[in-house]
């Protein structure tokens, strides 16, 4: 997962600090503590993302149940890669990264597989390097610089806090929270599927 460097909390505007907070404390968490579901809606909303985020969740984790990627998240999964497959063939790249947008969607299915059998940890780390690998072909070398993500909330604020958000994921690989760690991913199927 590609890094997001800690003086770019101070980057953020000052009305979204508090939700990003929230998502991720710049102290980390505590002991068994992680994000919660309630942070990651706040975020949803910030992304602009707020109605499909809310509607798929409430499909993904109904009270009581045990999370599942199946039924209607089954259907946002497929929009999703459709999505994905469709901004990776639109990508101008030089010819020597035709191979690396190859490799970039053959790790999709991965992804959605690891998803739908419950393996959280894996689908969290193969995000990661969907992430890390789509930040390249959308802006180069400049992905792989400290300041990557303060370069992408001065294009856009709403793409910087994705980016952020992006960056921070590399956090989680310990954490346990099903419920909570689905509804971190699902921050990023939902703003992938709707770019």
């Amino acid at each position: 997962m590609f890094k997001c460097s800690s003086r770019v909390d101070g980057a953020i505007p000052v009305e979204y600090q508090a939700i990003t907070q929230a998502l991720f404390p710049s102290g980390g968490y505590a002991e068994g503590e992680g994000p919660t579901v309630r942070a990651a809606r706040e975020f949803a909303e910030i992304l602009g993302i707020g109605a499909d985020y809310g509607r798929y969740l409430s499909a993904l984790c109904p009270p009581g149940a045990e999370q599942a990627w199946g039924g209607a998240s089954r259907v946002l999964l497929e929009h999703f890669q459709n999505n994905l497959d469709l901004l990776i063939q639109k990508t101008w790249v030089d010819q020597a990264d035709e191979d690396r947008k190859r490799k970039l969607e053959d790790r999709i299915p991965g992804f959605i597989s690891a998803l739908e059998q419950g393996n959280l940890q894996e689908a969290l780390a193969e995000f990661g390097v969907i992430l890390e690998e789509l930040a390249y072909l959308f802006f180069g070398a400049q992905s792989h610089k400290e300041d990557f993500t303060e370069y992408t909330l001065r294009i856009d604020t709403q793409m910087g806090l994705f980016w952020w958000y992006g960056g921070k994921l590399g956090r989680l690989m310990n954490f346990t929270d099903k419920p909570a760690l689905g509804a971190l991913l699902l921050i990023g199927i939902c703003y992938l599927t709707n770019f």
